[in-house]
């Protein structure tokens, strides 16, 4: 972290503020501010340009918003970092995948500061030191000034106001909780008056005022407060106080002893509230303790370490949670999510002595509509023991009625198949010491942003848990004896319960069939769920899939088909765009309705892929719901994008390298543009298997001059990389496709391709001989730069073949038709190769004539790959000459080139160098690190020149040794 990072700190507990040390920084306009206060809620994590378009302005954006967002981080950036380097890549808020991300200490945030101290408070109460607790928590709320977020326009701020405002009142109440069990409840009344006052529905606040005014000597002022709050509470929501203050006032009028002020030095009792409390009395013998969850199952497998997670939400055996623990377990269909759920509810159900409620509110179910909260609400209402003539006629007060019965009782809530936030919100208990868990197909942003869910996501199984599913359900002996078919089962089932459970189905009733037989049946159904079919709604695999897929929007359940047609393993969010024909705002949309569905996972930021099953089940939809010539118009259009975009890419890793010519775009393909070679080169990176598939794709379904345009764009990265298996496979599948098509253009220029990956990878005769098929294609076509290319290609063969007198012929030819031609990136290439030639035979002050006019040439025609070679050509030529100062100087210029370009290998081969010049100083343990460096890079790549790097590291081992 650089300095001016660690000096900078920011507040979001009142007005949106910076400082660089004592010095606050000047933080622009209102909406700016909301720009810093998104990222800052953020915690460090990416925000999308969509994502704070949606904070400052939600769903209608002016007109040139992101003109405008970017307008707002460059002045964020030059307030936070005034004294940045205008190359210099910002610190503080830095780029991101299609966004942007702040990066800062906890400790640099007032809200991360409140929140360590709010934990520490806890940590000290729990074991019993009252006094230092109080002292934290009176620290964590005097970081608070006035209203969060204060004055910031957008639906983020206000949002978040309300949770930060939350926030600060359930620290609030626990410090005064704390203050009255220290014996401080004089200090704190008038405090207490006013936050009653300001709150008058709080019927804790209410609580804490009555005790201690009780506490205080002045009972009839604490009758009183009770009285207030029951008029306020009656008027306003048709209800009665809560049971714990109108037991609370019940003993107040009896003067109870138990309201004394407690000994600091003895256990907390009751009602004096604690952040953990020990475990309260019985429920009454009259009250009704419901029991109504689902029974456990028996096989119930696998999950250990989601049910670990789980179990980590609650306190420790005998001690109650502060406030309501809420924990939402999301997931795909049929992927175990009520299972868990049902699990881990009866191992705790212990812990919840007035009972456990349980509702299936058939958010997805194909038999019936969604169960309104109401409903649900009046089922609970009615397990607690509510007579028909005391329920509340109206829903909100029968809402208010639920809570109040929970408020002080403990009290497990599990709220199955839910729809969405505002179904389940309704339902949850608001007193302390209650569980809610609540299982839902959609992902429930809603409850974890405001409401502190705690989410946990579930996965496919593990296969070691997919075999342990299936030996509980059909018998371990069975999988003993056909190990390869029970792994095929679990692959073709890709590890998703409910399949595996379909299968083991088929298997017991059918003990006498081999598990071979079973796996067999799916393999001939590969492409459908026909397999998956059991005849039961409930659990047929497309039956269960179809329900979540019915409850999309329509366009995102034409997106849903389409992406099925993608060819490639994931789909970014713009290539998303381009399949769909939509713009990358609205397709961003649709993946998050995508995703909180559990149809589509995003498993990196802004990147997004298919459960296998799920991916067979879009199939089939785009199959019967798509027209064949839409499907296909899709497909066009997202090849389209990738080759236009792969070009762009181009541009900037091989700027002065001629490149094939590509028709218009059509006018809705909008590829992607960059504006940097880092951005160029990394999203080539995380592409790639996209990028191969595509090429695949192109070539074997009827567009080879989309394949072969494609591998000639991705030539540069393909290179630096050295991605040779990828591009040898690519090169052949697109010549193949050219030639089919007798696009000549396309044969050549494959041929070509083809001829260098051979080459890089070491095959040089079969790299001749692609060389020697495309040069009379080239000349058929009249083309003098393909057949230039041929000619100087076969210098740089030879020169990798240890030809070296046949190589000089060649590149000296090539060398003078560079010239003729004007080509100053082509010049410096052979300049480069004359070099390395020369240098190869031993002559090595010619080498270095030619090295050093190619280092003008290339710095000239801005060829850094290049220039990397030959400053470390030039290394090892003073290197020959014992000159090993000015070699270091060489290799060091080198090392920053080659990453400055991203050039791995260039790296481990020049910190191989290196190295031996190290040796020779007599500086073998700098060797070893500059070997052992390269080694780990060289193996990474498969690259051969590894095995020479071990034999050194072996022999500096055998030289130590001796």
């Amino acid at each position: 972290m650089n300095v001016s990072q660690k000096a900078l700190r920011f507040a979001v507990l009142g007005p949106v503020q910076a400082w660089r040390a004592e010095q606050e920084l000047p933080l622009g306009p209102p909406q700016q501010r909301a720009v810093l206060a998104a990222l800052l809620l953020r915690r460090g994590r990416p925000a999308t340009t969509d994502d704070l378009i949606d904070a400052l302005w939600g769903q209608e954006p002016p007109t040139g918003a992101l003109t405008v967002l970017r307008t707002y981080i460059s002045r964020l950036r030059k307030a936070l970092e005034p004294g940045r380097d205008a190359g210099e890549a910002p610190r503080v808020i830095a780029s991101a995948a299609g966004g942007y991300r702040i990066r800062i200490p906890e400790d640099a945030l007032d809200l991360g500061v409140f929140e360590r101290r709010m934990a520490e408070a806890k940590k000290l109460h729990t074991a019993g030191d009252f006094g230092a607790a109080a002292e934290l928590l009176h620290a964590a709320l005097e970081l608070w000034d006035g209203t969060p977020l204060a004055g910031l326009p957008g639906p983020l701020a206000e949002s978040e106001r309300y949770r930060l405002d939350e926030l600060r009142l359930t620290a609030l109440e626990t410090r005064l909780e704390i203050d009255l069990r220290l014996g401080r409840h004089e200090g704190i009344c008038a405090e207490l008056r006013s936050l009653a006052d300001e709150y008058p529905l709080r019927e804790r606040l209410s609580e804490l005022l009555m005790l201690a005014l009780y506490r205080s000597g002045r009972q009839a002022e604490a009758l009183t407060a009770y009285r207030k709050v029951r008029d306020t509470l009656v008027a306003e929501l048709g209800v009665e106080p809560g049971p714990s203050l109108a037991d609370l006032h019940s003993r107040i009028l009896n003067g109870e002893p138990s309201l004394s002020p407690p000994d600091p030095a003895e256990p907390a009792q009751r009602p004096t509230p604690a952040a953990t409390s020990p475990a309260p009395h019985p429920p009454a013998p009259s009250a009704v303790r419901p029991a109504q969850l689902p029974a456990d199952l028996t096989v119930f497998t696998g999950r250990d370490s989601e049910l670990a997670r789980s179990h980590a939400l609650l306190p420790s055996e005998g001690q109650y949670p502060a406030a309501v623990v809420i924990s939402a377990i999301g997931g795909m269909a049929g992927v175990g999510k009520t299972t868990l759920a049902v699990r881990w509810a009866h191992e705790i159900a212990h812990r919840f002595p007035d009972g456990q409620l349980y509702v299936n509110l058939r958010g997805f179910s194909p038999t019936g509509s969604a169960m309104l909260p109401d409903e649900a609400v009046h089922t609970f209402l009615e397990a607690l023991g509510v007579s028909p003539e005391q329920m509340p006629s109206r829903t909100d007060a029968r809402i208010a009625l639920y809570r109040s019965m929970l408020a002080d009782r403990r009290v497990l809530v599990l709220l199955d198949n839910a729809r969405d936030t505002e179904q389940v919100r309704p339902l949850l208990p608001t007193g302390p010491g209650c569980l809610a868990i609540v299982t839902s197909r959609n992902r429930l942003s809603g409850l974890i942003a405001n409401d502190g869910a705690r989410p946990l996501t579930l996965s496919p199984l593990s296969h070691a848990e997919a075999r342990e599913f299936l030996a509980s359900r059909i018998g371990a002996e069975r999988l003993v004896a056909e190990p390869e078919a029970a792994d095929d089962l679990v692959t073709r089932c890709a590890r998703l319960p409910l399949a595996l459970a379909i299968v083991a189905v088929r298997a017991t009733t059918h003990p006498s069939f081999p598990l071979r037989a079973i796996a067999d049946e799916l393999r001939d159904s590969h492409g459908s769920l026909d397999a998956f079919a059991s005849g039961d709604i409930g659990t047929d695999v497309r039956a269960v899939f179809s329900w979540s897929y019915h409850a999309l929007s329509a366009p995102a359940a034409r997106l849903f088909r389409l992406l099925a047609t993608h060819p490639g393993p994931d789909v970014s969010a713009p290539a998303a765009a381009a399949l769909a024909g939509l713009g990358v705002r609205e397709t961003r949309g649709l993946l998050g309705e995508l995703t909180h569905a559990h149809l589509l996972t995003e498993h990196f930021p802004g990147r997004y892929v298919f459960h296998d099953l799920v991916r067979v089940y879009a199939a089939e939809c785009a199959d019967a719901e798509e027209a064949a010539a839409h499907r296909d118009r899709a497909v066009e259009q997202v090849l389209t994008w990738y080759l236009h975009t792969a070009d762009a890419a181009s541009q900037l890793i091989t700027p002065q390298r001629p490149r094939v010519p590509l028709p218009p775009p059509p006018a809705d393909c909008r590829p992607l543009e960059f504006t940097a070679y880092d951005h160029a080169l990394d999203w080539c990176t995380t592409e790639r298997p996209n990028l191969v598939a595509a090429i695949r794709h192109a070539a074997t379904y009827g567009h080879p001059g989309l394949a072969w345009r494609l591998t000639a764009a991705l030539w540069g990265f393909f290179y630096l990389r050295n991605h040779a298996y990828d591009w040898i496979a690519t090169t052949c599948a697109s010549r193949d496709a050219a030639r089919s098509a007798l696009d000549r253009q396309g044969e050549a220029e494959s041929l070509t391709n083809l001829a260098n990956a051979l080459t890089v990878a070491g095959n040089f005769v079969e790299a001749i001989a692609a060389y020697e098929e495309a040069l009379p294609i080239w000349q058929e076509l009249g083309d003098d730069y393909g057949v230039l290319r041929v000619k100087a290609n076969f210098g740089d063969l030879y020169l990798r073949a240890g030809r070296f007198e046949e190589a000089l012929d060649h590149i000296h030819s090539a060398l003078a038709d560079e010239r003729a031609r004007g080509d100053t990136w082509g010049e410096g290439v052979a300049l480069h190769n004359l070099g390395e030639a020369c240098l190869r035979l031993g002559r090595l002050e010619e080498a270095r004539d030619y090295l050093e006019q190619g280092l003008v040439v290339q710095r000239a025609s801005d060829n850094r790959w290049v220039e990397g070679g030959t400053l470390d050509h030039l290394g090892t030529v003073c290197h020959r000459l014992e000159r090993h100062t000015d070699a270091i100087g060489y290799y060091e210029r080198a090392l920053r080139t080659h990453r400055d370009v991203g050039n791995e290998v260039g790296v481990a081969q020049t910190l191989d160098h290196l190295a031996d010049v190290r040796l020779a100083m007599g500086e073998p343990d700098a060797a070893r690190t500059d070997w052992g460096q390269a080694l780990k890079t060289l193996e990474e790549f498969s690259h051969p020149d590894a095995v020479e790097i071990r034999d050194k590291l072996s022999a500096l081992d055998d030289a130590r040794g001796g």
